[in-house]
């Protein structure tokens, strides 16, 4: 079962710094960095039952300006569909 949360307490925060931390606009962020971005964002996590396989995050004044950023689902899920229903529950 897929679920998108924007419950960042179910956020897996070690996750999402083991998948960024090669990603080259990311590199070399630590885990309390990551940990701030989170903390300043409004933030998306899909769950495949429970496990978090991808994550997205808008920078946002929640009035006129909205920047969607660190979009991913984990390799091992990629081509499933998940990414639609990741940007589709954030749209919405």
């Amino acid at each position: 079962m897929i679920t998108v949360s924007t419950d960042k307490s179910k956020l897996d925060i070690s996750f999402l710094h083991i998948f960024l931390k090669d990603v080259y606009w990311i590199a070399g962020r630590t885990l309390e960095e990551v940990q701030t971005t989170v903390d300043s964002s409004f933030c998306f996590g899909i769950y495949l039952k429970e496990k978090q396989i991808g994550f997205c995050r808008v920078i946002t004044d929640y009035v006129v300006f909205a920047y969607v950023m660190d979009v991913f689902i984990d390799e091992k899920y990629r081509g499933k569909g998940y990414s639609t229903i990741l940007i589709n529950a954030m749209l919405t």
